[in-house]
C-alpha cells in the first residue's frame, strides 16, 4: 500500500488542474437535511461528539443552503455527504441545512442561473478544472479559503492546483478519480474471455460478446463527457508521461498534430459499432448503467465513483488496453469534482465551518473508503481495513500498477465553449457523423 499512496501523491503533482466526475444518481428533485440515511453505513466514530466547530443550543439559529449535483441522496456519494450533514447538524442544533440536488447537466445550466443573480447557496458542488472554474473565479463566485487551514487534512500534495488561482484556494476536491471497465466476471467466464491488455484484444472481446446477442462496452455516449475521457484514455497509453502536456498544449495551441491523437480517434471511430451498443449516441448515463447491471452488456466504461456498484454478478475492474503495444501508458486518473463557498453567502463563515468539518480527515475520506463508494483527494491510508472488497482491491492494483497518470481530460483544459464543441464533436465523430479530419478541426478553431 505504501506504493499506491507514493504513486497517488506523485501523480498529484503531475496535475495541473482536476476534472469532472459524474455519478449515476437518477432522481433530480430538490431534497432537504432530515432525508432518511438509515442504510447499513460505516458511521464515523466520534459522529456524536463536539468538535472545535461545534456551536452550543443557545447558538442563533443558521440556515446553510447547499447545492448538489449528488441526487441520490441514499447510496454512494450522495449517501456520504447527506449523513455528514445530518451528523453535523445533530452536533450543531442551532444548524439547518437545506439541500437542493439536481443532475450534473441541470445542476451546471441552474448554477449559470444562480451566478448571474444574488441567490447563489451558500455551500455548492463544483468541478476543479479550468472550463468550469475559470469564468466563475473571474465573476468573483466563489469565497477565498485560507490554505492554511487544511495543512494537516491530508490533501494529496498537488491535489488543490485545480481550485487554486494565482495563489488563492477557492474550494476543496471531493476524490481521486480512476477511469477504466467494470466487466461481467460470470459473463467473460461463460464465454471464455480474458482481460483484454491490448486494443486488439478488447475489440475482439467486444466482437465475441456481440456474437452472442450482448453488447461489449455499456457507452453513456449522449453525455460527451465520457467518450472523451475514452479517447483520453487510449491516447494515455500511446502518449505515456507526457500525455497531459501533450494535451494541455494541444487544448492550448490548438495543434493536434501528435499522431497519437488520430491514432486513438480514428482506432475508435472505426470499432464503435462493435465496442458500443447500437444508439449509443443517444443513451444517457443512467440507461448505459442498466444495460450493463442487467446482463445486456459485458462491461461499462466509467470511473471509480461507480466502485459500490453491486448487481447479481461478480464485477472485475481493468484499465484501458494498451492501444500501440509498446507497453508504456498510463491509466486514467486525475481529482474529481469539489466543494466551495458561495462569495455572497449571508452565512460564509457558517458555510466555511461545515465545509471544513466534511473534509476532516475522519469524515469524508474514511466514509467513503470503508464504505466503498470512492477513492477520496486525501490520504486514504490510515483507513484501509484490509476488509476491501474485491473492487476495491482491483482498483487500487490498477492504479498501483499503473506507470502514472493522464491527469485532467482534454474536453476540460480549456473554455466552457471549448468543452461544448468538444464533447459535441467527440460523440459525432464516433457516431460516423463527422470526419475525424472534421473532428479536429472542430477542435483546433474551439478556442
Amino acid at each position: 500500500m505504501k506504493k499506491l499512496i507514493a504513486l497517488l501523491l506523485a501523480a498529484m503533482m503531475v496535475l495541473g488542474m482536476a476534472a469532472c466526475a459524474k455519478t449515476a444518481d437518477t432522481a433530480d428533485t430538490p431534497t432537504d437535511s432530515q432525508t432518511d440515511t438509515t442504510a447499513d453505513v460505516q458511521q464515523p466514530a466520534d459522529a456524536a461528539e463536539s468538535t472545535e466547530d461545534t456551536a452550543d443550543t443557545a447558538a442563533e439559529p443558521v440556515t446553510i443552503r447547499v447545492f448538489s449535483n449528488l441526487t441520490d441522496r441514499t447510496s454512494g456519494q450522495g449517501l456520504i455527504e447527506q449523513m455528514l450533514f445530518d451528523n453535523y447538524t445533530a452536533e450543531n442544533p442551532n444548524v439547518t441545512i437545506e439541500v437542493e440536488a439536481l443532475d450534473d447537466e441541470s445542476y451546471k445550466t441552474k448554477f449559470k442561473a444562480y451566478a448571474s443573480g444574488s441567490s447563489m447557496p451558500d455551500l455548492v458542488n463544483i468541478w476543479c478544472s479550468p472550463s468550469f472554474l475559470d469564468e466563475v473565479v473571474a465573476a468573483n463566485v466563489l469565497a477565498p479559503l485560507n490554505a492554511d487551514d487544511y495543512a494537516d487534512y491530508g490533501f494529496a500534495d498537488g491535489s488543490l492546483a485545480g481550485v487554486t488561482y494565482d495563489g488563492q484556494l477557492y474550494g476543496l476536491p471531493r476524490n481521486t478519480d480512476v477511469l477504466g471497465f467494470y466487466y461481467n466476471k460470470d459473463m467473460f467466464e461463460q464465454y471464455g474471455l480474458s482481460v483484454p491488455t491490448t486494443w486488439d484484444e478488447l475489440v475482439a472481446v467486444c466482437k465475441t460478446l456481440n456474437d452472442n446477442g450482448v453488447a461489449g462496452i455499456a457507452m453513456d455516449g449522449q453525455d460527451g463527457w465520457v467518450l472523451a475521457h475514452f479517447i483520453n484514455c487510449m491516447t494515455g497509453t500511446i502518449l505515456g508521461a507526457d500525455t497531459y502536456d501533450v494535451m494541455l498544449s494541444s487544448v492550448k495551441n490548438g495543434d493536434y498534430s501528435n499522431p497519437a491523437w488520430e491514432t486513438s480517434v480514428s482506432a475508435a471511430a472505426e470499432n464503435a459499432s462493435v465496442l458500443f451498443q447500437t444508439g449509443f449516441e443517444t443513451t444517457d448515463y443512467g440507461t448505459a448503467m442498466n444495460l450493463f447491471v442487467n446482463g445486456q452488456a459485458g462491461m461499462f466504461f466509467m470511473g471509480s465513483w461507480e466502485m459500490s456498484m453491486s448487481p447479481d454478478f461478480a464485477v472485475g475492474h481493468f484499465p484501458m488496453p494498451d492501444v500501440d503495444g509498446d507497453g508504456q501508458g498510463v491509466i486514467g486518473a486525475y481529482n474529481g469534482g469539489g466543494y466551495a463557498v458561495s462569495a455572497n453567502s449571508a452565512v460564509k463563515d457558517e458555510a466555511v465551518k461545515l465545509l471544513n468539518y466534511m473534509f476532516r480527515p475522519e469524515n469524508w475520506s474514511r466514509l467513503t473508503w470503508e464504505n466503498g463508494v470512492c477513492m477520496s483527494a486525501q490520504d486514504f491510508s490510515s483507513y484501509l481495513t484490509g476488509n476491501e472488497t474485491e473492487l476495491q482491491t482491483e482498483i487500487i492494483n490498477d492504479l498501483n500498477n499503473a506507470s502514472g497518470i493522464t491527469g485532467m481530460t482534454y474536453n476540460d483544459l480549456g473554455s466552457s465553449a471549448y468543452k461544448t464543441i468538444c464533447e459535441t464533436s467527440t460523440t459525432e465523430v464516433l457516431a460516423g457523423m463527422i470526419s475525424v479530419e472534421d473532428y479536429f478541426t472542430a477542435l483546433s478553431s474551439a478556442n
